[in-house]
């Protein structure tokens, strides 16, 4: 009994893709998609002032051959990250709790959506 294959093609596509990120391709998409969730968060966050709204940013962080986007919310108030305990919940003063509105995993969920569906196009190009 013998068994063989016969396997034509290349892996003109396989390098073609490695050689797009070698050259920091990813950066440029995550960067359009942490402009995005930023767009996207600042529209959805419950607003009394406006400051934890126009608070979003973004930065995309290389850890060797990992790629992340972190959004940030910069509104503090007394140590208080005021987007987290929006999105929580939180106590009052008084002895009462203000309950949390799941407004962050809504808004960002399109994003990661778009994300995953870009990468997929770039990997099966």
């Amino acid at each position: 009994m013998s068994v063989s294959f016969d396997i034509s093609g290349d892996f003109e596509k396989t390098y073609d893709f490695l050689k797009r990120m070698s050259r920091g391709d990813a950066f440029k998409v995550l960067e359009k998609y942490g402009k995005l969730g930023v767009d996207a968060l600042a529209s959805a966050t419950p607003i009394d002032s406006g400051d934890t709204a126009s608070s979003w940013t973004f930065e995309v962080e290389r850890t060797g051959s990992t790629y992340s986007i972190n959004w940030l919310n910069t509104n503090v108030n007394g140590g208080v990250n005021i987007a987290i305990i929006l999105q929580t919940g939180h106590g009052t003063g008084t002895g009462g709790y203000v309950q949390g509105r799941d407004y962050i995993n809504p808004a960002i969920q399109p994003v990661f959506d778009k994300i995953a569906n870009e990468v997929w196009r770039e990997v099966t190009k």
